[in-house]
């Protein structure tokens, strides 16, 4: 991975990985991961532009995404999504697995790269007994063929971006997962909204917008968004630019009008008002209860 300096001021971590282990993936580990960092730049916040999927097989530590602190332990799973703001807090005595991807190395369509999808996912969560026993069993199989593809990789991806597939089906959480998205084309309809979300919600907040772009009607948007998340297609988009202008106010010093601008309001008054309706509070006042700049 490569480290810049976002505008902001939180840190942005690039996918580059080492000379000759250009496949898309790369198997780590807590331990490598320290030595990589001696000066601990993994305590402050951090926006990587790759997955990060690392299971904890012993020791304690914290970590924290997007404004939730999260105790590490045997078991636990993170699982940080491009974008995600987030920092190991301590992950001194912990060991296990560390794997980092590119977006789009998961075979799609398929769940893995469904679940890869979702921006509102958990980032943390815990394996217990059998589930994570062969989670960890699939990530070993993972770093011996990752070994492997170092020394020969012409045929290496394709079987690497299954295998990672596997592991994360078997890490993915036990509790029974939401309801699921309509099937056909409902299906499609909120794959296609949601990436489209994903892409402009800067630049674009109105859901007619994305039903023009995308060939639908507003209905249709709606209801193939509320049968995947329980949500109107207007929620969502509203909650991805929340999302967005908490991380902004939350990890760096840019105004409030300079965070409105960023999430695509030309007038900070009307950022202010979608902000304060969304939150129950103006954007001063949740900054003041979340900046974590100085940590």
């Amino acid at each position: 991975m490569d480290s810049g300096q976002l505008p902001a001021g939180i840190r942005q971590l690039r996918y580059a990985p080492a000379r000759g282990a250009d496949l898309g993936v790369e198997v780590l580990s807590f331990e490598r991961l320290r030595r990589m960092d001696p000066e601990h730049h993994r305590t402050r916040p951090q926006r990587p532009d790759f997955h990060v999927l690392a299971l904890v097989r012993s020791g304690e530590g914290r970590h924290e995404a997007d404004f939730a602190d999260h105790l590490l332990r045997p078991g636990s799973v993170v699982w940080i999504r491009p974008g995600t703001v987030h920092r190991w807090t301590d992950v001194d005595h912990v060991d296990g697995p560390l794997i980092l991807f590119e977006p789009g190395f998961l075979p799609a369509p398929g769940p893995a790269a469904h679940a890869a999808a979702d921006s509102f996912a958990s980032s943390t969560w815990r394996l217990d007994g059998q589930a994570r026993e062969l989670a960890l069993l699939a990530a070993d199989h993972l770093s011996a063929e990752y070994a492997a593809a170092l020394l020969e990789p012409a045929a290496s991806p394709p079987l690497l971006a299954h295998l990672l597939a596997a592991l994360v089906l078997r890490a993915l959480p036990a509790e029974p997962a939401p309801a699921p998205v309509g099937q056909g084309r409902d299906r499609e309809v909120f794959h296609r909204y949601r990436a489209a979300v994903e892409r402009d919600f800067a630049r674009h907040h109105h859901v007619d917008h994305y039903a023009q772009a995308l060939g639908y009607d507003r209905r249709t948007l709606t209801r193939a968004t509320r049968a995947a998340t329980g949500l109107g297609a207007k929620q969502f988009l509203d909650r991805r630019i929340l999302l967005e202008a908490q991380r902004l106010l939350a990890h760096t010093d840019l105004p409030a009008a300079r965070c409105a601008e960023r999430v695509g309001f030309t007038d900070a008054a009307n950022f202010t008002a979608f902000f304060q309706r969304q939150t129950g509070l103006p954007p001063s006042r949740w900054r003041s209860a979340h900046c974590d700049r100085g940590s």
